[in-house]
Formats: C-alpha cells, structure tokens, sequence
C-alpha cells in the first residue's frame, strides 16, 4: 500500500510506500539512476545496504556507529566531506538505511549540501518507521541537549518493509511501540483498544495506523506550530531523563516514561498495561531540578514557560502552557 503525504514544505508530495520485500526492488519507486550516497550505521545489518547499493547507478556506502552520541558535528562535518571529495552535485541523492538517527543525520546532510539535495528514507526500526521518517524534521545533538540543531527537509520518498524488523532486536522493537502508544493515546483510541486487547498484534496494520495519525498532523501543521505539537506527548519529559541516561535508555523507553507523568489518574492504568505489555519502563527515580533545568534548554520552552501535552482521556488531548517550576507537581 501506498500512503501520500502532502507537504507544504517546499512543495512536495512524497509517497510512504508500505510492502514487504519492497526494499529488493526499491529502484521501481526511488531515481537511483545517477550518484547516490547511502547512509547507514554498524547496527543495520550490510545486507540491506547491499540490496539498495545493487540497484544504484554510481552508488557510495558511508558507515557511521551505531547510537545516538553518532547524531553529532562530527559526523555531519565528515560526511559533507565525503560527498565534496566525491564531486557530488545537486542532482545527486542521499539514501538513509537504519533508524532515527540515521534519518536525522542524513536529512540534515540533504538539506543542506548545497542548498539541499534529494533524500529517500528507508527506516529499518519500528520507531523510524512509525514516526521519524515522516514529517520532514531533521537534526543533530549539540552540547548534550537533543535536536536542538536542525531543518526541516521533507523526504522524496520513504519505504517501509516491515521484513526488516525481523533482524530488530527485541529492546529496539519495543521502543519502537512507544511511539505507536503515544500516537493511539492522544488520537486514536480503537488503536490503542487493539494495542491493550491483541496478544497477536498485525504489524503491518500498527504501522499503517500509526503512520496515518502522524500524516494528518504533519499535513494540516508542517512547521510545528499548533497541532504537530500533539506527536511531542511524553516528550518534554522524555527527552530530558533520555539526557540524563546517558544511552542507557532508548529513546522510546525515555517517552514512554515521559508519558506517565503527563496522564490522569484515570487514565495511568490502562497506559501502564500497555507499556508493560511491551516491556516498556513506567517508573524511574528523577532529581525534578536537573529535569527542570533541561526542559529549560528544550525546544517546547518558552521564556519561564513550558508547552505540554496532557492526556485526560484515552484517544484525546489537550494543551497546557505552565511554568516550567510548575512541573515539580507533574513529576510526583
């Protein structure tokens, strides 16, 4: 299946094409007929680095490491090089192959080697697939604070072959069922109904869902300005114990412990079953004043104010603008 995301950011319409075993003929959907530089990371197994190079005309592998601490200036810095002594030009392509941080890095890379460059993602982790490859946000970690140098850069195209999450391991997996959680939670409570009730799950179906919440929002908001801000959910907290674990917790397990605090009552339970059900964390011990002063550096920060997203009910949300002092009563 095909699903058409219709962007207001530089214009473009791109497919998400959605198919399994669609990886081994990715040149019937993605212009592979000319240089192309694909990036992936030592945790993608080579094989499917190997497909996509076959179907490339001119095509150059670049390998950066496996984790977030690789989504930095570095990297960026060595890569831009790598395509200069290549003699790429703005006709040329970008390939992205693995999770989030290699979508992030390599989007950052296309929108800005030479003013910007074509740019095709083929998300290999759920959480990638559900969330990161669409939507057109790209970014580097800078100072210890995440994705707080960055662009908006749509895609050309993405393709999703759920056959690539049988080499996923299961921790990446699970994470991955954070986002799909957080999307059900505030925008679709048959999903989330399915999610708590299936101990058989249709992958295909969770992604499909998931990825159809986040189109409608980053089409009716593609700059994050009012409503996109519904997919940060278990962000603001997230990303800031995701700071403090040094790596310890991925990047879902960090939202899916951001999302307790951001919950009724009413609602904790049943979010807990389903974090559980995917053995996703629901608790850890916080120092509220070292997660205060991260959410200050916090793109959703404001002055003393901070922009959050609550959840009063399964399948809706609302906004709330507090001071940020006013989360030490959020983080009981």
């Amino acid at each position: 299946m095909t699903i058409d995301v219709i962007s207001k950011v530089n214009d473009i319409n791109y497919p998400i094409i959605i198919e399994r075993d669609s990886i081994n003929n990715v040149s019937n959907y993605f212009n592979l007929k000319r240089k192309v530089l694909i990036i992936t990371d030592s945790g993608v197994p080579s094989i499917y680095s190997n497909i996509v190079k076959e179907q490339c005309m001119e095509p150059f592998v670049y390998v950066i490491l496996k984790g977030e601490a690789s989504k930095n200036f570095d990297n960026y810095k060595k890569i831009l090089e790598f395509m200069v002594n290549n003699k790429f030009t703005r006709t040329d392509a970008i390939v992205a192959i693995g999770g989030g941080v290699v979508g992030d890095l390599s989007g950052f890379v296309a929108s800005s080697y030479m003013r910007g460059i074509d740019f095709y993602n083929i998300p290999t982790t759920l959480l990638s697939q559900v969330d990161s490859s669409i939507g057109g946000k790209c970014a580097i970690d800078f100072l210890g604070v995440k994705n707080n140098i960055g662009a908006f850069k749509n895609p050309n195209g993405v393709l999703i072959d759920s056959n690539t999450l049988e080499t996923l391991e299961k921790r990446e997996f699970n994470a991955g069922m954070a986002e799909v959680i957080k999307m059900s939670a505030t925008s679709n409570k048959e999903l989330f109904d399915y999610l708590k009730n299936n101990s058989n799950i249709d992958i295909d179906y969770v992604i499909k869902e998931a990825l159809t919440i986040k189109k409608n929002v980053v089409e009716a908001d593609p700059f994050e300005q009012n409503l996109r801000k519904v997919l940060n959910f278990g962000h603001t907290i997230g990303h800031a114990i995701e700071s403090l674990s040094s790596g310890s917790l991925l990047h879902g397990e960090c939202v899916a412990l951001g999302m307790m605090y951001m919950v009724d009552e009413n609602v904790k339970k049943d979010l807990e079953t389903v974090l559980k059900k995917f053995d996703l964390p629901t608790s850890i011990n916080v120092n509220k004043n070292e997660i205060i002063d991260l959410v200050k550096l916090d793109k959703k920060s404001s002055g003393s104010k901070v922009s959050i997203v609550y959840v009063k009910e399964i399948g809706s949300f609302e906004f709330r603008k507090i001071e940020i002092n006013e989360l030490k009563d959020y983080l009981k």
